[in-house]
């Protein structure tokens, strides 16, 4: 197999234009999403992809402001973990480098809302 080198002071590697979740990132988070709608605590939710963050926002209703942020950050992936939720006043509530264990902050959310 033939490797082409590109020549010293060559243009680099570009960045990804955007940030985007993949179908299994996206599959986690709509499973927890399901549940607090199916439990009435959710209405609605809205995905951006920008150049250095994915944001998946969710709504107590549409004309609020979201209520959490699930971001991924790729460029944290080697530091504090390229997940977080953050709550509605800007506060990080959980970070790491895992997905589903980050998603773990809403499980203590979701009891208290079957309860009430």
């Amino acid at each position: 197999m033939l490797r082409v080198v590109p020549p010293a002071g060559g243009p680099a590697p570009q960045a990804p234009e955007r940030v985007a979740f993949q179908r299994r990132e996206l599959s986690a988070i709509l499973g927890v999403y399901g549940r607090f709608v199916a439990a009435g605590e959710w209405r609605d939710y809205g995905i951006d992809m920008l150049r250095d963050v994915a944001v998946f926002s969710i709504f107590r209703r549409s004309a609020e402001h979201p209520i959490y942020r699930v971001e991924k950050r790729p460029k944290l992936a080697a530091k504090q973990g390229q997940y977080s939720v953050i709550g509605m006043d800007g506060r990080i509530l959980k970070r790491g480098h895992d997905l589903a264990q980050v998603l773990r902050v809403f499980d203590a959310k979701l009891i208290r809302a079957v309860d009430d």
